[in-house]
Parts: structure tokens; C-alpha cells; sequence
């Protein structure tokens, strides 16, 4: 089948992750289904601009945000393009196709004074709980890296030598992370106190002690666990509703910049493919300028 064998292109050629490979699975079956109901059409190779054109209108009659369309079309049109390298088709009918137009929103961060209330006065429970749930939060923070590639990190891959992190990043692509002498001594800290938790209950454990982060019950974290953590400590010095991991990967791009380090260099550490996807931090910082010129020019 014509769609199985997209995904198979993603899955094996292009290296989607699991989380975009399924979200490109779920755009296409809702736009299948719409075409099934809506005009008998089975084959997607069938469908031409005008029945696009009435899907994105029952996309906006469902609500369904600017966003959330752009990301189905942008499926569409991937899978399109697919299409015209396998010569199924001579043009794609995407190019007639006109994506709804998207707020920019600027990416939300911590400030200095909210990361200091986070790491220097809110209290962490002295277990093993508390020490990794302030390990991970510090980790996200130091080094900018994603939830999904958090709950993957082995101990093979920490390098406290050298104060670097083996990442698997988007498509499968690996990189090192670089991190300071601060959180090397937090890290062994927490692995002496993982091993001793690790050891106090090894019947149950013994699987699963490679990797960095564990459950109380001693597997490896998981996604919705992380997330939980974040937003439970963040809730503590933070009003806004996205308090998620991101919101740390977000700071830590944006405090670097702040600092004067090169965007390129951000760009690297946060795995990004292309600069463009970098450079929206640099609206916060000039959008911090406005401000302090406001306040402080005499003329503003």
C-alpha cells in the first residue's frame, strides 16, 4: 500500500523519529477518511488541489488551530513530493494549495531569578527521588537537550572526564553536549546515590541499571514522567501554563545568547538542522533591548 510504504520511507530513509512518523501516519489517515466520506475517493493519488482546498475548510469548521493545519499540509505535501520521486504523479496538487497564516510566538524561558528560586531554594527531597528530580531538571537547563533524547541518555554515553554528553538527537543523528565543572560534581553526587539505590534493591533492578535515569521501580524513565517532574517544580517558581522541558531548552538557548555565545555554536549543541530554526531566540534578546532602551533612553 501506497501510505505504508511512505512511512517506511520516513521510518528508514529519512529516520523520523517515532513521535513525527506518527504524527505524518495520523495526518494521512484523517485526510483518507475525509476523502473516503466526503467524495467515495479511495486513492490519495486521486485527489487534486480543489479537495485539499475542502479539507483545509473542514479543518478550520473542526477548530483546529493555524498551526495544527500547517503541520497536516506540510504532511501532504512531503507525501506529494514523495510521490513525484517514485513517478506517480507528474505535478504535486499541494502547489495550489495556500497554508493558513500562523502567529509567530516567541519561545517562553525562565528568567536568571526564577532558574537561582528553581536550583537554590526550592527543596528537593533528600533521596533518591529528590536527587534525580533536581538532576534532571539541572541537566535540561545546563545542556539544552530535548525530553526525548533525556529519557534515552545511557551511562555510556557521560563522559565526566571530559564534561560532555553523547546525545541521539532527531533522525537518529548523534551529538555531543558539552557541560560544566558545576553539574560533572552533581552528576557523580547523583550517580553515588543512584548506585546505592540501585544496590538496596538490585533483585528488582538488576535489568535495568543502564540507564542514566530510573523509576522507583527501576526502569527507565519515561516521557510523561519527565514531564511531570518539570512542570511540578516549575509550577513552584513560574506562573505560565507551558512549564514543560521545553521551557528549559528555551532558557538555556536563550541565556547563552544573552551571554554573547555564537549562534552557530547554539545551534550545534541544540542539534538543529538548519540556522533558521535558531535564530527565533533572537527575537527575545532584541525584544529585551526594546524594553531596556525604553526605559532608559530619555527620548524613548
Amino acid at each position: 500500500m501506497l501510505k505504508d510504504k511512505y512511512i517506511d520511507y520516513l521510518r528508514f530513509e529519512r529516520r523520523y523519529s517515532a513521535h513525527t512518523i506518527l504524527a505524518y501516519h495520523t495526518d494521512l489517515d484523517d485526510f483518507t477518511k475525509f476523502l473516503s466520506l466526503q467524495y467515495s475517493v479511495t486513492d490519495l493519488l486521486q485527489a487534486d488541489h480543489n479537495l485539499i482546498r475542502s479539507w483545509l475548510i473542514n479543518l478550520i469548521d473542526r477548530k483546529i488551530s493555524p498551526r495544527s493545519i500547517n503541520r497536516k499540509l506540510s504532511t501532504l505535501k512531503s507525501f506529494y513530493r514523495y510521490c513525484q520521486k517514485q513517478d506517480l504523479i507528474k505535478n504535486s496538487p499541494m502547489l495550489k494549495v495556500v497554508a493558513p497564516r500562523t502567529s509567530k510566538q516567541l519561545p517562553v524561558f525562565l528568567t536568571r531569578d526564577n532558574l537561582d528560586d528553581l536550583l537554590k531554594k526550592v527543596e528537593f527531597t533528600r533521596d533518591y527521588e529528590g536527587c534525580r528530580d533536581k538532576m534532571i531538571i539541572t541537566l535540561f537547563y545546563a545542556t539544552g537537550i530535548r525530553k526525548s533524547e533525556l529519557v534515552q541518555i545511557q551511562l555510556s554515553d557521560l563522559d565526566l572526564q571530559k564534561g560532555t554528553l553523547k546525545v541521539l538527537g532527531k533522525r537518529n543523528k548523534e551529538r555531543i553536549v558539552p557541560f560544566g565543572e558545576n553539574v560533572i560534581n552533581m552528576l557523580k553526587e547523583y550517580l553515588e546515590m543512584r548506585d546505592k539505590f540501585l544496590t538496596e534493591n538490585s533483585i528488582e533492578l538488576r535489568n535495568n541499571i543502564h540507564s542514566l535515569f530510573v523509576t522507583l521501580k527501576g526502569l527507565p524513565v519515561y516521557p510523561r514522567l519527565v514531564y511531570n517532574i518539570v512542570h511540578k517544580y516549575l509550577s513552584l517558581i513560574a506562573s505560565n501554563n507551558k512549564l514543560s522541558p521545553h521551557v528549559l531548552r528555551h532558557t538555556f538557548a536563550t541565556h547563552m545568547l544573552d551571554d554573547g555565545a555564537d549562534l552557530n555554536a547554539i545551534k550545534e549543541i541544540l542539534g538543529h538542522s538548519s540556522l533558521a530554526a535558531t535564530q527565533v531566540y533572537t527575537h527575545n534578546t532584541i525584544e529585551k533591548l526594546k524594553t531596556i532602551y525604553k526605559q532608559a533612553h530619555p527620548r524613548a
